[in-house]
C-alpha cells in the first residue's frame, strides 16, 4: 500500500476516495498546487499559476458532472511578493472564476518561503453524480485528446527551452459543456491527472476489473501527467450516442479498451509518496 492510500485509508467512508465529495447535492473537492512540486516560477508567470491553480480544480468538479458556484483559496506565499506580483495572482484567479461562473467566498492567507495554493471548489451536480465506481466487465474505456503533450512540454522545460502561452502544460483544456452532454452516457469517470496508466489503475481497481487493450499505447500516452483530459467507461450500446456527442463538441474520442476480469497493475513512476 503507498503512503497516499494509507492516508486515504485513514479517513474511508462512503463519500471519500473519488475526484470529490457528494453531499446532498452538492459536491466538494480540493487539489493542492505547490511550487517545486507542480511548478517552478521560472516556468509560468504568476497569472499562469494562478489560472492553472484554479483549473486542475475545476477538472475534478467537471468529471463528477458538477458544475462549479464557489471557491475557497488557501495562500502561502512569500513576503517579498511585491503588491503588483500579488494583483497579477489574483488577476487570474478572478478571470478564471469568471469564466467558470465561479464566486470567490473565501479562504486564508500565511506567508511562506514559497508560492503554495489550495484551492476548495463547491459545485452543484447537473443531475446525477458520476463516480470512478460504475465501470462493469465488457464496458468500453476511452480518453478525450491527444495525450502526451504535457509530458513533452514538461521535458522542454526541463531542458532549458520555453512554452507557448496555450501549451496544455501551462493551461489545462477542460471540457465542461461536452462532459455534461455526456454524463447521461457513460458509468464512470475520473480526469487524467497523473498520467492515463496510474489512473487507469486506480478506476480498475475501484471496479475490481483487469483490461484487455483495444490498441497499443506509446509511453507519451500512458505516462503523461498533468493532461487533464478524461477517462471514461461505458456500455458498447451507448457508443454511439457518445460519439455523437464527442464529433457535436469536436472532442477527439480515443476508444482504447474493454473492462475484463482480472488486475491491471501500474508499472511507472508514482508521483505521490
Amino acid at each position: 500500500m503507498s503512503k497516499e492510500d494509507f492516508i486515504i485509508k485513514a479517513f474511508l467512508n462512503e463519500k471519500n476516495g473519488d475526484d470529490g465529495a457528494i453531499v446532498d447535492k452538492w459536491c466538494f473537492s480540493k487539489d493542492l498546487f505547490f511550487e517545486n512540486v507542480h511548478f517552478k516560477r521560472a516556468w509560468f508567470t504568476l497569472e499562469q499559476i494562478a489560472v492553472k491553480a484554479m483549473l486542475v480544480n475545476i477538472s475534478d468538479a467537471i468529471v463528477m458532472n458538477a458544475k462549479p458556484k464557489y471557491a475557497l483559496l488557501g495562500l502561502a506565499l512569500p513576503k517579498n511578493l511585491s503588491e503588483n506580483e500579488i494583483e497579477a495572482l489574483h488577476k487570474g484567479f478572478l478571470k478564471t472564476a469568471k469564466k467558470f461562473d465561479i464566486q470567490i467566498i473565501g479562504g486564508d492567507t500565511i506567508s511562506n518561503d514559497k508560492i503554495d495554493i489550495s484551492i476548495t471548489i463547491i459545485s452543484k451536480l447537473n443531475g446525477k453524480a458520476v463516480f470512478r465506481k460504475g465501470l462493469k466487465k465488457g464496458h468500453l474505456l476511452a480518453y478525450t485528446g491527444r495525450l502526451g503533450r504535457s509530458l513533452k512540454g514538461l521535458e522542454i522545460l526541463q531542458n532549458g527551452g520555453a512554452l507557448s502561452l496555450n501549451h496544455v502544460f501551462i493551461k489545462p483544456r477542460l471540457k465542461p459543456d461536452f462532459f455534461y452532454e455526456l454524463a447521461p452516457f457513460v458509468s464512470c469517470a475520473m480526469d487524467i491527472s497523473d498520467g492515463l496508466s496510474k489512473d487507469l489503475s486506480r478506476l480498475l481497481a475501484q471496479n475490481k476489473c483487469g483490461v484487455s487493450w483495444l490498441k497499443k499505447l506509446s509511453d507519451n500516452v500512458l505516462y503523461s501527467g498533468e493532461e487533464y483530459e478524461i477517462l471514461f467507461g461505458f456500455d458498447e450500446k451507448e457508443r454511439h450516442n457518445i460519439e455523437n456527442i464527442a464529433k457535436k463538441h469536436g472532442v477527439k474520442l480515443n476508444i482504447f479498451a474493454k473492462a475484463e476480469k482480472g488486475r491491471y497493475e501500474f508499472k511507472g513512476k508514482e508521483h505521490h509518496f
